[in-house]
């Protein structure tokens, strides 16, 4: 049996994804997406389709038990016409088949790239910058942890909170 291979991209993806933890984003971004001047930013270009690169992230964060994903999309998107951007509509047909059942918030790019630049300040970001020409198309994978849910969150915060009131009693 013939082994598939595995791109410098995907080894690197591997290798950083143990390190990686809630804070740090992974974005697939499209081929006009600026290299970005921030230390923590690191640029790569890879070797496949935007949908591949999508998809092999999307597997590889879901095979670690550390940390799961927020996923954003550009509100954008959804504007964009086929007549403006042909092959827009398969794109997101694809997208929506391949992340299908996954929950994703819908931003205005400019706010994603504003919490981007934010966490930027003190974590690793890492761009793969695909060979895509439609505009608005980057996923973005907001890294979150793994075995620790919001809600989890909240109730220890509460309880917290609850602890400190009555200490001042």
């Amino acid at each position: 049996m013939k082994e598939k291979s595995v791109s410098a991209w995907e080894r690197q993806l591997k290798e950083l994804l143990p390190l990686y933890g809630h804070r740090n984003w992974i974005v697939v971004a499209d081929s006009a997406y600026p290299m970005q001047s921030k230390p923590g930013i690191e640029t790569i270009v890879v070797d496949c389709s935007q949908i591949d690169a999508v998809k092999k992230v999307h597997e590889a964060i879901a095979a670690q038990k550390h940390v799961r994903a927020n996923i954003y999309f550009d509100k954008e998107l959804a504007f964009v016409g086929e007549s403006d951007a042909p092959g827009i509509q398969l794109y997101q047909d694809q997208l929506a088949a391949l992340l299908g059942g996954t929950s994703a918030a819908e931003l205005p790019h400019e706010e994603i790239i504003a919490k981007l630049d934010k966490s930027a300040e003190v974590f690793r970001i890492l761009i793969l910058k695909t060979d895509m020409t439609i505009p608005y198309t980057s996923v973005f994978f907001e890294l979150d942890c793994g075995y620790w849910s919001a809600a989890a969150e909240k109730r220890m915060r509460s309880a917290m909170a609850s602890a400190r009131k009555k200490t001042k009693k």
